[in-house]
């Protein structure tokens, strides 16, 4: 096992029934996190809701979060932010707060406003300077391209460009091509997306995982096993898990980790702030139907 690797969860980000968020809540749910396994966190993330919330809310979350995890495990900061002078305040604020590392997206907003590659290195090179580890996120969210050469070429240039979480289509293929060509650079290939290609991206390579914190604990149990050779065990228990998080991929999204802590007695609510709907019952049902007979640590943390 490399220093990047097994299960960093993203925290889901808990509110109140008012909307307001419920920061003594996120203690809980980081808590649980780590009792669950995982090797490390990530908030703010886009399965944290980061999108919803205030610039202030996302200050007090990071200095809560942080403080509140007081060391247990290395913490994520998502920071992705079209403006290089704020991705850079972001990173900065999380390095003295004692982040481990930053993650971030290329720059973009909306469809139209996009970096372009030259842009994007820029931005994280910018962001290296603050002196703490980058994860690239390569995600269908931003739109922006991140062929292979930029980013060897950010994992060779930037010093602090260490870790790539690609979660694009055809992963598997991206994550082989970028370990064959970037060598030793790559430090931290990750998978994400919860987990939908887990084994075919461990295959290509991949040392780590970030998915929601619903069931990291047993998806941690797959890349335990192909860490450890054996491909048997580890394809069963990823047969184990791929209905649930098949489900939660396809018909939940960042809910599904709320609804779960909610069921578990992790957190009081799984309110999501507007336009997001809220679960569906029949579909919240056989989310916990699919989870329930794994015994996930989130289904008995709080009761």
């Amino acid at each position: 096992m490399t220093k990047y690797s097994g299960i960093w969860p993203v925290a889901p980000t808990p509110f109140n029934e008012d909307g307001t968020v419920d920061y003594e809540g996120m203690k809980r749910v980081i808590d649980c996190m780590v009792d669950q396994g995982s090797d490390g966190i990530c908030i703010l993330a886009n399965f944290s809701e980061q999108f919803l919330i205030t610039d202030e809310e996302r200050r007090l979350l990071t200095e809560v979060s942080l403080k509140h995890m007081a060391g247990r495990l290395p913490v994520i900061v998502t920071i992705s932010h079209y403006a290089t002078q704020i991705a850079v305040a972001r990173a900065q604020h999380a390095k003295d707060h004692g982040a481990a590392m930053v993650m971030m997206m290329p720059p973009y907003h909306g469809a139209l406003l996009k970096g372009s590659a030259e842009q994007s290195f820029e931005q994280f090179a910018q962001v290296g300077e603050v002196g703490i580890p980058i994860m690239v996120q390569d995600a269908p969210l931003s739109g922006v391209d991140l062929p292979v050469p930029l980013l060897v070429r950010m994992a060779r240039e930037i010093e602090e460009v260490r870790l790539f979480k690609i979660e694009c289509p055809q992963a598997a293929a991206k994550l082989r091509d970028l370990i064959a060509a970037g060598g030793d650079a790559i430090e931290g290939p990750f998978d994400g997306e919860e987990a939908i290609t887990l084994l075919a991206d461990l295959e290509a390579g991949a040392t780590g995982a970030m998915t929601s914190a619903m069931i990291p604990d047993q998806i941690k149990l797959v890349i335990d096993h192909f860490a450890a050779g054996d491909i048997r065990a580890a394809t069963d228990a990823y047969a184990r898990v791929l209905p649930a998080v098949n489900h939660e991929n396809r018909q939940c999204g960042f809910r599904s980790a709320k609804a779960a802590m909610v069921e578990g007695g992790v957190i009081r609510s799984e309110f999501c702030r507007h336009p997001i709907a809220p679960l569906h019952p029949q579909t919240r049902e056989s989310l916990l139907r699919l989870i329930r007979p794994l015994e996930p640590v989130v289904l008995s943390w709080g009761n």
